[in-house]
């Protein structure tokens, strides 16, 4: 509705403008005609004894309830000059146009102006305004409105006809659909990706069976494992973790203020990636002895595996360009809403590798039976996996282009690099650059002792205790953080970046939280099942690749519960790359790879050759608990001190007391059922059976009990979804 009238609404402070086509003077039909003027009297007593001595001053105007309100935001202040600005504060009030007629019980109210109000704030017209009422404000709280144009009033006076009132007035148009909210977009675009992670991760799963089935867990697969981690650690020290990191939220400022939408930005920065990893792929595939080398000097002083190493290498090794192109092409799509294609592309991969090493077992047998090594292996059985490796990667980088085609992105190749805001991401990237570098020291330092320790152990009579077994055990490990939390942070990651960017704090602070909060629900339940159920997983998943399988298992035990602060480091990290500080995460990674480094070294030299990768996994997460604490605090001084702490703690505290007895019931069952029916596959079906179900069951009483909130608003989810 529209405003009442709230009084004089002159356009100075004299009194009331006349109406158009009204001499002053003349009386207006309908209205009692004023008083002549009162005789000049004493400025001092002559409103001393009145009953309202600023009965001219707007009442309305002066309501607290009507102010509160006002919505400013959609009425923006006219252009200067339109009114005549307020007199000073304590100026004396002038006499009231409109005086009181002894001879009426109500006088006749005055026109109404032509120009906008003084008494209005921000000068809205009369006919325009309205007042919004409690029960709106309540019932559209959770809308999310466009946002105004705060500069639209500025070119106003530019247009090319003056506007009536008239056509001031809004059009009346078809209400929007109500957009959905923030909580419910997050968990349809991390449903999505969860999809695909989850059937990535399960082909990815089969790859590593297959593979295992086909040249076994011990030295032999050591030296593909080293070939084929190669070009992974080169793409991110060299520019993958920038991309991750710093590039999204130059993507979405590129995307929010650019004119074309950031398409010229997205490529010139895949020109970029393109040039420079093609140089450092081929110095790369020419160095691959120095890089062998280095990752292992046990497989390097052993001629026999060092060639096979090599050959593998350099076919595996051209695989970092096409790396590369994917990850950038995913990234725009991120940016653009798009989330499932990054997710989706890499089954590809595993399909062409699964097939790959498929036909290696159609033509040359399984491990159990030819027993292939780096002594026995054909050239063409090496040329086969090396170029079936490559062409998984491959299929997996071009397969991205038809998601981009249908988000309307033309990919370009575009040398006009300097002046349009790369060598800002470029300085950024540079900590970036040590935070990968930082890591990389420390995988290599744990490659090397690995292979070492396994190398000695598998001559002791125990294979499955090196890098195959530590690289397993980890992609195993890795499954619910990629599935959830990467999901969830993927989703939040471009809000949180547009947060910070407007300065923001509390919503950035929110975001990390639900994303904290959200994957512990999975992420917490999941590491106490490593801890209890990690040997008859491992000998159910890996029982072709012979005795090895049990030894993985215990790495996987290892691994267990540094699965918590490992997934809280990715999230809190998030954090910092959203206000672009990547100076921070480096010298947290510092702190990590430092922890690791030191304890899996202490692991190699203190414990028997057999248990030092299971050591180095516990130093693993070990690393990662000292890294949360360090960067949760810096973290919370760039927030203002508050990080939602108490909120965040108080729902990992509910979820590990749920989880401890859970744990201890599911282990005795499994270890019940394990020495009933043996450790094969399915005596490690039916322990991996039992205890799944007792820690669920478990840990769902507990968990109702200690009302876990974030628990059961994922249930309560689940069963609506269920119930359509």
């Amino acid at each position: 509705m529209n405003a009442p009238y709230d009084g004089d609404r002159a356009q100075g402070t004299g009194g009331p403008a006349p109406s158009q086509g009204t001499a002053p003077g003349t009386p207006v039909p309908g209205q009692v005609p004023a008083p002549a003027p009162a005789p000049e009297r004493d400025p001092y007593v002559q409103d001393a004894y009145d009953h309202d001595p600023y009965r001219s001053q707007d009442l309305s105007a002066q309501d607290p309830v009507s102010e509160v309100l006002y919505d400013r935001a959609a009425h923006p202040p006219p252009p200067p000059g339109t009114y005549q600005e307020a007199g000073p504060l304590y100026a004396a009030p002038s006499a009231p146009s409109y005086a009181p007629d002894p001879r009426v019980w109500a006088q006749t109210p005055p026109p109404e102006p032509d120009g906008p109000s003084r008494h209005l704030p921000y000068g809205d017209h009369a006919t325009t305004t309205q007042f919004v009422g409690v029960d709106s404000l309540v019932t559209k709280a959770s809308d999310e409105q466009p946002e105004p144009d705060a500069f639209a009033h500025l070119y106003r006076d530019q247009e090319a006809a003056p506007r009536t009132p008239a056509e001031d007035a809004p059009v009346a148009a078809p209400a929007p659909a109500k957009p959905a909210g923030r909580a419910s977009s997050l968990l349809k675009s991390s449903a999505l990706m969860a999809a695909g992670t989850i059937v990535s991760r399960i082909t990815g799963f089969l790859r590593t069976l297959v593979i295992a089935g086909a040249i076994g867990v011990g030295t032999f697969n050591d030296t593909y494992q080293i070939a084929n981690t190669l070009p992974t650690m080169i793409y991110v020290l060299v520019g993958g973790g920038a991309l991750n990191a710093v590039f999204i939220p130059q993507l979405v400022r590129a995307m929010k203020n650019d004119s074309d939408g950031g398409q010229a930005y997205a490529n010139r920065l895949l020109t970029l990636v393109v040039v420079l990893l093609a140089a450092i792929t081929t110095v790369c595939v020419l160095a691959a002895p120095v890089f062998i080398t280095m990752m292992s000097p046990k497989i390097a002083s052993d001629p026999q595996q060092m060639d096979v190493a090599v050959a593998f290498a350099r076919y595996c090794l051209p695989t970092m360009f096409f790396m590369g192109v994917h990850v950038v092409l995913g990234q725009i799509l991120n940016a653009r809403g798009r989330f499932g294609a990054m997710m989706w592309t890499p089954v590809l991969n595993n399909i062409v590798v699964i097939a790959t090493f498929g036909a290696f077992i159609w033509a040359f047998g399984g491990f159990t039976t030819s027993g292939v090594n780096a002594t026995t292996v054909t050239a063409d059985g090496v040329r086969l996996l090396g170029l079936g490796t490559l062409l998984g990667l491959t299929v997996q980088a071009l397969a991205m282009l038809p998601y981009l085609r249908d988000a309307g992105f033309k990919p370009r190749l575009r040398f006009d690099w300097k002046g349009h805001g790369l060598g800002k991401a470029a300085r950024l990237a540079k900590w970036t650059f040590f935070f990968v570098l930082a890591n990389q020291i420390g995988l290599v330092v744990v490659t090397q002792l690995a292979t070492w320790a396994g190398s000695v152990a598998e001559k002791q009579g125990h294979p499955g205790t090196g890098i195959t077994a530590y690289n397993y055990a980890l992609l195993l490990w890795q499954m619910p953080q990629a599935i959830i939390t990467v999901s969830v942070m993927t989703a939040v990651l471009p809000r949180i970046s547009r947060s910070a960017h407007d300065g923001d704090a509390a919503a950035v602070r929110d975001d990390i939280s639900y994303g904290l909060r959200t994957s512990a629900v999975a992420i917490v339940p999941c590491a106490f099942a490593f801890l209890a159920l990690g040997v008859p997983m491992a000998t159910l998943l890996y029982a072709g690749s012979g005795a090895g399988a049990q030894n993985i298992g215990y790495v996987l035990m290892a691994f267990g519960l540094g699965l918590i602060p490992y997934s809280v480091q990715y999230v809190v990290l998030r954090g910092f790359y959203a206000y672009e500080d990547t100076r921070t995460p480096f010298y947290n990674t510092v702190i990590v790879a430092a922890v690791n480094a030191a304890g899996s070294a202490a692991s190699f030299f203190v414990l028997p050759s057999r248990w030092a990768v299971v050591g180095m996994a516990a130093a693993y997460g070990l690393g990662y608990a000292v890294g949360v604490g360090v960067a949760w605090r810096r973290l919370k001084t760039r927030l203002g001190g508050d990080l939602d702490g108490a909120h965040v703690m108080r729902t990992y505290a509910r979820l590990t007391g749920a989880c401890v007895p859970a744990a201890a019931v599911a282990g005795a069952a499994a270890y019940g059922v394990t020495q009933w029916l043996g450790s094969g596959a399915a005596g490690s079906a039916a322990s991996l059976a039992a205890g799944g179900i007792a820690l669920a069951a478990v840990f769902l009483i507990a968990a109702k009990r200690m009302r876990i909130e974030e628990l059961n608003s994922m249930v309560g989810m689940v069963r609506g979804r269920l119930g359509r």
